[in-house]
């Protein structure tokens, strides 16, 4: 597929791809003799891999890491579930902070709706 197809079917822009590919997060892309890049299924299986782990706040650098890791091939595997265990132990971590501030934010708005009923009643 096209990088235009591959961004799509990643979800992603095509300056996104462009941008993985330049920080080494993605393989040398198959070309045609135009130069156009060909992408495949596990390109794009790849891309949203990436994609997940940049979502949930991992560095490019990391990210890089474990690509190249991944690359380095079987040698490597006991060193991937390790980074991403790191990882995953950062994104609890924040989701608990996420879950704490969300929580100061329920109770003062139902400070204010309980304000605001107050206010209703005595009219």
């Amino acid at each position: 597929m096209t990088i235009s197809e591959a961004a799509r079917a990643a979800g992603v822009s095509v300056h996104t791809l462009r941008y993985y590919e330049q920080e080494g997060l993605i393989h040398r892309v198959e070309r045609e003799s135009s130069g156009h890049r060909r992408y495949e299924d596990h390109d794009v299986d790849w891309i949203v891999f990436l994609t997940r782990l940049r979502e949930t706040g991992m560095p490019i650098r990391q990210m890089r890491l474990y690509a190249e890791l991944v690359r380095e091939g079987d040698a490597t595997q006991g060193d991937r579930p390790a980074l991403l265990e790191t990882h995953g132990a950062a994104v609890r971590a924040r989701m608990a902070e996420l879950e704490d501030n969300l929580a100061v934010i329920e109770r003062k708005i139902a400070m204010y709706r309980e304000r605001a009923g107050r206010l209703v009643a005595v009219d």
